[in-house]
Parts: C-alpha cells; sequence; structure tokens
C-alpha cells in the first residue's frame, strides 16, 4: 500500500477520543485501568469479550476500549510496528506528582522526562502497553519549545514550586462517574 497525499485534507479532526487495547487478560487490563487511572466501566460487550472505560473527568463515551484476546497470544514487541504508547493529560502538575507515586505504588512506573512544553511521567500496563502520563505548561509560556520537543530530565520538584496550582487542560467535566 502506497500513501499519495492529497493537496488539502477534507476534514480536520479535533482530537484523539479514545484508545482500543488488545489484551491477555480482560479481567485483569479492567482492573489496573480502573485502580490505577481511577477509570470506570462505561460498557461492556461480552460477546466481543470488551469492556470499555471512562476516565471520572472525561466528557467522552469512552476513553479506552479493552478487547480481551486470551493468554496465548504473542506478547507486545517494543520497537516493532504498531502503537507505541498512549499519552494521557493531566490538567495540573500536582496530579502529575499524585500519577507518579500511583505508578510507583502499583509496580508500573518505568521512567519520567521534560519535553520541554510537556513534562511527563510512563508506565506500562500489565500486558507491557505502554502510556505517558504529562502535564503540559500553559500554551504562552512555550516560547523556545513551540518547535522542539527535547527529551531532557524532569524535575517534579522545581515544576511543582513553578507551576503548583496551574491548571491547564482545558475544559474538564464534572458531575458524577458512572457505575462500574
Amino acid at each position: 500500500m502506497s500513501f499519495s497525499p492529497s493537496s488539502s485534507p477534507s476534514f480536520s479532526p479535533v482530537r484523539l477520543n479514545h484508545a482500543v487495547l488488545f489484551v491477555a487478560d480482560l479481567e485483569r487490563a479492567e482492573r489496573f485501568y480502573t485502580e490505577v487511572f481511577g477509570m470506570a466501566v462505561a460498557a461492556r460487550e461480552p460477546r466481543a469479550n470488551a469492556a470499555f472505560l471512562r476516565l471520572p473527568r472525561s466528557g467522552n463515551h469512552h476513553d479506552l476500549g479493552l478487547f480481551g484476546v486470551g493468554a496465548g497470544a504473542p506478547p507486545k514487541r517494543r520497537g516493532g510496528i504498531g502503537l507505541y504508547h498512549l499519552a494521557w493529560q493531566l490538567d495540573t502538575v500536582e496530579e502529575l506528582v499524585a500519577a507518579r507515586q500511583a505508578l510507583v505504588d502499583a509496580g508500573a512506573y518505568t521512567g519520567e522526562s521534560s519535553h520541554g512544553a510537556t513534562k511527563s511521567v510512563y508506565g506500562a500496563d500489565p500486558d507491557g502497553n505502554e502510556f505517558e502520563l504529562m502535564w503540559m505548561l500553559p500554551r504562552d509560556a512555550w516560547g523556545e519549545y513551540e518547535g522542539s520537543a527535547p527529551i531532557e530530565r524532569l524535575d517534579l520538584a522545581d515544576e511543582l514550586a513553578r507551576w503548583g496550582g496551574v491548571p491547564t487542560a482545558g475544559q474538564v467535566v464534572t458531575g458524577e462517574p458512572v457505575a462500574s
């Protein structure tokens, strides 16, 4: 299959609405994302061995779909063709600090870095699917990072002292989460 770009796209997506992952053990993956991320089960589809989860402050029907394929499926191979990681945006740098600790406590923490305009911690779910939890600087503070994405050491204490209390995720949905 070859790709030939057109002169101008006829559509313009707004943002990624949800991601879908194949997992070996649906119950284990569901437990990980509900316990570590605080997601709630929005729907289940037993015929497809699937669950659809929603983040507590999301306006989406679901943010993550999980399809159980069984323990006999080949494991994810890092560096192979396919998805590298998912990135979940947090509203405040305080939430990034809390996310880091939650990943450490869950045995899912794999690292952290500063990308200039974004500050990130990384983890992996029980199937090896990698993810990023990130906080973004206010748009007017990007400065030199407007056109770059460095990979530098993250100093969370320094970022907290500088950016504590500054929400940057835009509109956040509040209200009662769906029952799981």
